[in-house]
């Protein structure tokens, strides 16, 4: 029988624990401030995916809000092999959670404190047949989110209100425009196809770069389709024949309605079949190599 939420095992600060026992001091950054950072791993029949690249980024992450990596590369690895081996599925999302730790409440650093560590690790299911077959609506937004959308934060507010203004509207992503150009979704990356090509915004500061986003654009140059990374304008998208969502939860969907009107055909296209079905076999693969 599958754990419940409750019942699942995590780890938090050199402890593995239930998941309903496991406590956080209401002083933590991370409570107070959202001073931390996070990532999220994808496991394919037990074998964690990207691994590497995204302890890479849980890394630049770190960096950049000026947090040191409490672990190594290998002691991360460990420790997520670990927490997938103690919880239920061959197929799992990884969560892991460093926030700067507990501390008198000041905004500024604080010394000699040692960082929150925690992990957990829940069912993943691959996206819906009828999803990946119909494609899926979005509705648009002003991107009014912070400048350093490429920390991949715990404080997700910004995002939070983004994604409940598609729920509440019945869609599944918000996607974002930022002075006039495609940024990203609220919890996704985005590419748009016009004339069986492919455009994706590039990587900067107001876009987080996405591990499954790299994955999808490498099967994209493999296959000879043709690939531009550059600023897109919202005219641009809103003209486009398909828009996809990129994330490790939705892999990559098609996009068939934005703001209540059809995406090119109004069905996903013939370029994200294709990629589709690239994404799936280098999975397969990964599966099969471990």
């Amino acid at each position: 029988m599958r754990k419940q939420p409750t019942d699942a095992t995590v780890y938090l600060n050199g402890q593995f624990m239930p998941a309903q026992e496991a406590r956080i001091p209401v002083l933590d950054r991370g409570f107070i401030f959202g001073d931390g950072v996070y990532e999220v791993i994808p496991v394919y029949s037990g074998h964690p995916f990207r691994m590497e690249q995204h302890l890479k980024r849980l890394q630049r992450s770190l960096d950049a809000i000026k947090l040191a990596n409490p672990m190594t590369m290998a002691q991360w690895s460990r420790l997520v092999r670990r927490v997938v081996a103690l919880n239920d599925g061959a197929d799992q999302a990884v969560y892991l959670q460093v926030t700067r730790g507990v501390a008198k409440r000041d905004h500024a650093f604080p010394s000699h404190v040692s960082p929150t560590v925690f992990m957990m690790s829940n069912p993943m299911s691959a996206p819906a047949r009828k999803l990946v077959s119909s494609g899926c609506a979005c509705i648009s937004a002003t991107d009014n989110r912070w400048l350093r959308c490429d920390i991949k934060s715990t404080s997700l507010l910004g995002n939070v209100l983004m994604r409940q203004r598609a729920a509440e509207a019945g869609c599944l992503e918000t996607i974002m425009f930022r002075d006039g150009f495609l940024s990203e979704a609220s919890s996704s990356n985005l590419l748009v196809v016009r004339d069986r090509a492919v455009t994706a915004p590039p990587n900067n500061h107001l876009v987080l770069p996405g591990t499954t986003n790299d994955v999808v654009i490498e099967l994209i140059r493999k296959a000879r389709i043709p690939l531009e990374l550059r600023e897109i304008p919202e005219d641009e998208v809103r003209a486009a024949d398909e828009i996809w969502l990129t994330s490790a939860t939705k892999e990559v969907l098609a996009v068939t309605r934005l703001d209540d009107r059809p995406v090119g055909g109004g069905k996903p296209g013939p370029v994200f079949r294709r990629v589709h079905r690239l994404y799936q076999d280098f999975k397969r693969t990964v599966m099969r190599r471990g």
